[in-house]
């Protein structure tokens, strides 16, 4: 009907006015008359292609790649902070013509005065508000965490809590449990259909901090799924570990995984936990307060974590190791002035005569099955070997020690004295005297 209607209106130019009233039937809709003037209406379409979408497709077509070039790796570096919602800051009613619209930016009725539309003065800030408030919409803000809730590295969720495994009913509830991620990587699969395949791995532990314990790792398109699985499974493989006093291991084992190597060695209480970062956020959750732990070759923390529950399950209680020597197992500490408690005895004790000479009797020995942690020697500072150390020595001779001399003096007799203070009262180091200003301020 359009194209009829365009080709009719061009010939109309050409025809005479006499002759227009017989054509008139057949533009009734079309055209009217008005002495010697024509009127032509033609129909049009209001929409284009800018108002016939929403906002979402037309970014889409902007920022988005299609599914080839997905799967050759493109639009990695398309960023969805780009996406502006141009509508955000624009109310309905307000615009560049500042007028006050009654019942649309601004009620009808205010009290008993009914309010007229009117000119408002002109706000030169506005269009400065709306660039800097589409700004700021791609910059989010993340919420500072607290020192204790941090990680190993700053923000980053290796080291950081996610709490206890979900409850599998209402019997079953995992109270007292904490989880902490130990790795969180993003994993690579090359697959036919899809291409490389992108999922999240996550490796965390979970503990009761009483001994009871377990790790595992979970999958999944999103970190928050892959963690969740982690922690519910990790829940589900719970093993009890032997913790000597409420602190620290039963004694020094090695314990190995792949390339992975760890030596560890019980402390007395106070040490703290002296090891690798991984091991350390173990011990936490697991209840282990003083440790020494040394961590040779590979530091994966995947085999760190294995190599350190596999030695932790093969630790020997002290009853077992006496039932296995057939001898006494005693303990001397330095904390206890190397007095000697007997820890565990076997039912049967053997005697001098029953222990082969070749036997390992050494007990750090004997619990790393016959291996020798190597000692390595301790050489003094290059500068012992100048000539300039003999003359700092010998200027330091009648200075050497008076620091802690002064010190035992003083928790001993509570001053500073000699053996012949008390026939000569004089020989005592002069005190420091405040000045009279100083006491008469002091008294006021």
């Amino acid at each position: 009907m359009a194209n009829y209607l365009l080709s009719v209106t061009k010939h109309l130019q050409k025809l005479s006015l006499n002759n227009q009233h017989k054509l008139a039937p057949l533009l009734k809709k079309t055209v009217t008359l008005s002495d010697n003037n024509v009127i032509f209406s033609v129909p049009s379409r209001n929409t284009n292609f800018f108002n016939k979408l929403p906002a979402e497709s037309l970014w889409k077509g902007v920022t988005s790649v299609s599914n080839a070039g997905k799967k050759r790796g493109r639009g990695k570096t398309v960023n969805k902070r780009n996406i502006k919602d141009l509508n955000r800051g624009q109310l309905i009613g307000i615009g560049k013509a500042n007028i006050l619209w009654p019942g649309l930016s601004s009620p009808i009725i205010r009290g008993k005065e009914i309010i007229q539309q009117q000119q408002l003065p002109e706000d030169p800030e506005r269009e400065k508000n709306l660039i800097k408030m589409r700004d700021q919409m791609g910059k989010t803000r993340y919420g500072k965490i607290s020192s204790i809730d941090r990680g190993w590295t700053g923000s980053k969720m290796p080291g950081r809590s996610i709490g206890p495994p979900d409850p599998v009913n209402d019997d079953e509830t995992y109270e007292g449990f904490d989880t902490r991620v130990l790795e969180l990587k993003t994993i690579f699969n090359m697959t036919g259909n899809l291409g490389r395949k992108r999922r999240v791995s996550v490796l965390s532990v979970t503990g009761n901090k009483k001994g009871l314990a377990g790790f595992s790792i979970g999958k999944g398109l999103e970190p928050r799924t892959a963690m969740r699985k982690s922690k519910n499974r990790a829940g589900q493989k719970l093993m009890n570990i032997k913790i000597f006093n409420n602190h620290t291991v039963n004694h020094d084992f090695f314990t190995q995984f792949g390339a992975t190597k760890i030596i560890v060695t019980p402390k007395p209480e106070g040490y703290g936990l002296r090891c690798h970062r991984a091991i350390k956020t173990i011990c936490e959750v697991i209840g282990i307060k003083d440790l020494y732990a040394k961590v040779e070759g590979s530091t994966n923390v995947n085999h760190i974590t294995k190599a350190f529950f596999l030695g932790l399950i093969k630790q020997k209680s002290f009853k077992e190791i006496a039932e296995e020597k057939g001898l006494h197992v005693v303990q001397f500490s330095k904390e206890n002035g190397y007095f000697p408690k007997v820890l565990a005895s076997p039912t049967k004790c053997r005697t001098e005569e029953e222990i082969d000479k070749k036997e390992i009797l050494d007990f750090k020995q004997y619990c790393l099955d016959g291996r020798v942690i190597l000692q390595k020697k301790v050489f003094p500072p290059f500068y012992t070997k100048h000539k300039s150390w003999e003359i700092y020595l010998k200027k330091q001779e009648n200075l050497r020690n008076q620091d802690k001399v002064r010190i035992n003096l003083k928790v001993e007799y509570g001053e500073i004295r000699s053996f012949l203070t008390d026939k000569y009262p004089e020989c005592r180091p002069s005190k420091w005297r405040k000045n009279k200003q100083e006491e008469v301020e002091e008294t006021e």
